[in-house]
């Protein structure tokens, strides 16, 4: 009889454990509980499909309207940052690996270090930055604009955190795959006379495919779940025109009165729900033509 080796198990073992515990077991209670009345303390009461009809229909509930303004200001969000946190994380790891630019490894840090930083510490940092009396902003252009509380301001603010904490992560990706391609190619396209605009739309781009596909769709998915960056910089303000969706959830799960759990999860899994649709039809449209 074979011995069994149960090596692989101590190694693969934790994380199933972990994904089990803190990802699966939480989703699945999660759907559960989006068709349940319940306040996190009593037992859910089975309601079907009532909180997602509230939340999708009627027109007379505090929480449709909750809903449909947090998801349009969730999409406004994406819609802006989604394509500067790919473009110019791009950028930037293609002039870093111009043979010109020294220091490469210097900058790459820096850029890279603000993604480490807890987002309390980042948004206190750009809570001065943007400080109508104080902030660095205001007294370089001469401005007095009160960057948390108006708009388009608050958008602004909120998406300059973003950037600055989030284009690190892409950048490496992008460096890392950019360094994989081989010099052979762009030696022959200056043989044939391209020149930087043709290598990098008809080298660099195509070569580094798949990990576009990759940080688009990863980058799409975490953006749709922002959170942090408005509750610490403008609290949903002005007028909640910056409350995004996981900031209605949250209040709805844990406000102050009433837990109403099971609304919050029913527009959580609707976020969810969302999310993979989007990924899917990005991964289809940016690979139905590879190889």
């Amino acid at each position: 009889m074979k011995k069994i080796n149960y090596s692989p198990i101590f190694f693969v073992g934790p994380h199933i454990l972990l994904f089990l515990v803190f990802i699966l077991l939480p989703t699945i209670f999660g759907i559960y509980a989006s068709f349940t009345k319940w306040n996190l303390v009593g037992d859910p009461v089975w309601v079907g499909l009532d909180n997602y009809r509230t939340i999708l229909f009627n027109e007379d509930s505090t929480f449709y309207h909750q809903f449909y303004n947090g998801m349009k200001n969730t999409f406004l969000f994406v819609l802006i940052s989604v394509p500067l946190m790919i473009i110019i994380p791009l950028l930037i790891a293609v002039a870093l690996e111009h043979k010109e630019v020294k220091f490469k490894n210097l900058f790459q840090t820096l850029l890279y270090i603000p993604g480490l930083i807890s987002i309390s510490a980042a948004s206190l940092i750009w809570s001065l930055i943007f400080n109508k009396q104080l902030g660095v902003v205001n007294n370089l252009f001469g401005s007095e604009a009160v960057w948390a509380s108006t708009q388009p301001y608050a958008w602004i603010t909120i998406i300059a955190i973003t950037i600055w904490a989030g284009i690190g992560g892409n950048m490496i990706i992008y460096r890392a795959s950019i360094n994989g391609v081989s010099p052979d190619l762009y030696e022959s396209a200056e043989i044939d006379g391209a020149g930087s605009f043709r290598k990098f739309i008809n080298i660099t781009l195509p070569s580094i495919r798949f990990p576009l596909i990759f940080t688009l769709v990863m980058t799409t998915a975490g953006s749709f779940n922002v959170f942090a960056q408005p509750l610490m910089m403008t609290s949903g303000g002005p007028q909640q025109s910056t409350t995004v969706l996981m900031m209605y959830i949250r209040d709805l799960a844990f406000s102050h009165g009433q837990s109403i759990a099971g609304v919050a999860s029913a527009m959580a899994v609707m976020l969810g729900l969302v999310i993979l649709v989007i990924s899917a039809i990005q991964y289809y449209l940016m690979n139905r033509n590879a190889v």
